[in-house]
């Protein structure tokens, strides 16, 4: 691809900073959409630290020739938006797939996942993911009940040491 302009140099520079400050990229098409639906997209995302940015696609396809994230620039295709995910990938997909249930005009086209390249029925299976913080609560239960166990074994042998003393001592005693 030819460089860009210098009027657009810009923008291809605020795309490639903010792809490599990010993990996951989201790509989803919003023909149709009004902007009052945009703007309620934006702000379910914001509580996510998802960010929705509707560029170009020549300019998105130049900002991300130059990252890992270039497995999606095949999926610029028609009016295309990216969705920049600073923390949980999967509550941010999750938002984008209960918003695109609910507004069937927004159509998830995949996503990367660092330098991996995200179908449509993967960013789907990310969104059936528990949060993380779901996710690390039933880690560190996993990691628990082993030690606890351990714990309620270790308190039951002189328990059952000093039960088994007082009948032998009562035993004796009759």
């Amino acid at each position: 691809m030819e460089n860009p302009r210098p009027e657009k140099a810009s923008k291809v520079s605020e795309i490639s900073e903010k792809l490599a400050t990010v993990d996951v990229v989201f790509v989803t098409e919003y023909r149709g959409l009004t902007v009052s639906h945009l703007e309620e997209l934006r702000a379910a995302l914001r509580g996510v630290n998802g960010e929705y940015k509707v560029y170009k696609n020549t300019l998105a396809r130049l900002a991300l020739s130059s990252t890992d994230k270039s497995v999606i620039s095949e999926l610029l295709i028609g009016p295309s938006s990216l969705t920049f995910v600073n923390g949980d990938a999967a509550a941010t997909a999750k938002v984008l797939r209960d918003f695109a249930k609910t507004n069937p005009l927004l159509v998830i086209k995949g996503g990367a996942l660092g330098s991996q390249l995200l179908s449509a029925k993967d960013v789907e299976s990310l969104a059936d993911l528990p949060s993380r913080e779901v996710l690390l609560a039933q880690f560190a239960g996993a990691l628990q009940a082993p030690l606890v166990k351990t714990a309620g074994l270790l308190q039951a042998l002189p328990r059952n040491l000093a039960y088994g003393l007082k009948a032998l001592l009562d035993q004796k005693a009759a």
